[in-house]
């Protein structure tokens, strides 16, 4: 079940792997919308705003969850590029300790301040006690968050990109069940919306571990390879914390976006929440091509066979811009058409503010293709530091809209913050990939080279 990345056509590697990480997104995707869909519908404009207000908090905190995690993930795929087995089992064990250590500390610290920053963030005061009470139980649940995507990681590491998906499909139809009866049988409100996303996650992230250490033999620590490791944690967290840093930093600028979009009221945060939902659900194709290049950079760098890096990024991008100007072109002529997902036609002003933010999403989602595509390319390749440099670059973009643009132009500034914030990440990516590309170079002629990762 596992996957060898390291031989073949890059191009028909990256597809096969790519489209089980896309499924998975989706899935995962779905069940957002689904979320959207029924808090709307069921709940109201009003709670529908307090749900899409969270989240860029929500992107602050669990991005660095996912970021850390994918980090803590790629040793291993340097490991298991190699074949040196041993070394990737006392990677695993020591991971176990860190998602131990980091999930405890976070849940603790974000669910004593949520709510304090919801109100640093000037959230509408018709909705502020119900993004308080959501955001609050998703914090309270990180442990699980951690546990699926700490297990998933590891099994794309290896090459395995289907398990994830079954799991998260158990997930999104749990999600959604669960969605139904809390909100519309129990009368829970948004407070049954975050229950059933964290219990989901909870059971999918259970579920992929106990398969994990049932199918995978190649995990299970030997003798003397679950002991602490000081420089086995220094060396993951070396790769995950910049990779999780990442995300946060990435999501600073989202949270001061927030801010501005929420003095223009309760309409236009619903607006942005319905166009984000959908125009998340077309980006899982970005995502997962990023989510691929991890792996396939993790496992190539690891066995040294670096001009099939430069293939791998080629071939991405090729996929993606063909995507990219499909997604415009539905967005431009349907798009006000997905909105009634979300809210009644007689909702027209909300409805028309959220297709322009789809409209000017999807009109550079080739930029946000080649900020996926490199960045986790450059991670793939041992580089994470500059993710973090990549994300202070889109930060300093969505705090200049926040702050300066979206105050004196309104709305449809906001929705060219995110394409701005892609050019400013892509102006540093791109010529990074080659400096990286070139450090490995130079490494694999030094002598010893094979031990050098």
């Amino acid at each position: 079940m596992t996957k060898n990345l390291t031989e073949g056509k890059p191009f028909s590697l990256i597809v096969s792997f790519s489209i089980p990480v896309l499924l998975g997104y989706l899935f995962q995707q779905f069940y957002n919308v689904a979320d959207t869909v029924i808090v709307g519908k069921c709940l109201g404009v009003q709670a529908l705003a307090a749900v899409g207000s969270t989240g860029s908090v929500n992107f602050l905190i669990i991005g660095f969850v996912v970021g850390v995690c994918s980090g803590f993930a790629i040793p291993v795929a340097q490991r298991f590029g190699a074949n040196d087995f041993s070394t990737m089992r006392r990677y695993i064990a020591n991971i176990a300790y860190l998602t131990v250590l980091f999930s405890v500390l976070m849940t603790v610290f974000t669910v004593i301040y949520c709510r304090p920053l919801l109100l640093v963030m000037q959230t509408p005061g018709d909705i502020v006690d119900r993004a308080a009470e959501y955001i609050g139980i998703i914090f309270a649940g990180i442990p699980l968050i951690f546990l699926y995507n700490m297990t998933a990681s590891i099994i794309r590491s290896l090459g395995d990109s289907r398990t994830p998906v079954y799991f998260l499909v158990l997930s999104s139809v749990l999600n959604i069940a669960l969605d139904l009866v809390f909100i519309i049988v129990c009368k829970w409100d948004v407070r049954g919306a975050a229950l059933a996303t964290v219990i989901s996650q909870g059971v999918s992230g259970c579920a992929c571990l106990i398969f994990m250490l049932k199918k995978y033999d190649a995990v299970h620590p030997r003798h003397g390879e679950r002991a602490l490791s000081l420089r086995h944690c220094g060396a993951l967290c070396a790769v995950g914390i910049p990779m999780g840093a990442q995300y946060s930093i990435t999501a600073i600028g989202s949270v001061i976006l927030q801010t501005s979009v929420n003095t223009l009221g309760s309409g236009a945060v619903a607006a942005v929440t319905a166009g984000q939902r959908i125009c998340m659900f077309f980006c899982a194709v970005f995502d997962s091509l990023g989510t691929t290049m991890a792996t396939f950079g993790g496992q190539n760098t690891g066995a040294f066979k670096l001009d099939r890096l430069r293939a791998g990024v080629r071939d991405s991008m090729l996929i993606a811009s063909a995507y990219a100007v499909g997604v415009f072109l539905l967005f431009w002529g349907a798009g006000q058409y997905f909105m009634l997902l979300f809210m009644d036609a007689g909702q027209t002003a909300i409805i028309h503010d959220a297709k322009i933010f789809m409209m000017a999403n999807s009109s550079c989602y080739i930029l946000l293709a080649a900020v996926n595509i490199y960045r986790f390319m450059i991670q793939g390749m041992g580089f994470s530091v500059f993710a973090i440099l990549a994300g202070v670059m889109e930060m300093i973009a969505r705090t200049l809209m926040g702050l300066y643009l979206v105050p004196r132009f309104g709305f449809v500034s906001a929705c060219f913050a995110s394409p701005l914030a892609w050019v400013f990440a892509d102006i540093f990516l791109v010529p990074a990939f080659y400096y990286c590309l070139h450090r490995l170079h130079k490494v694999k002629k030094a002598p010893n080279a094979a031990t050098a990762k």
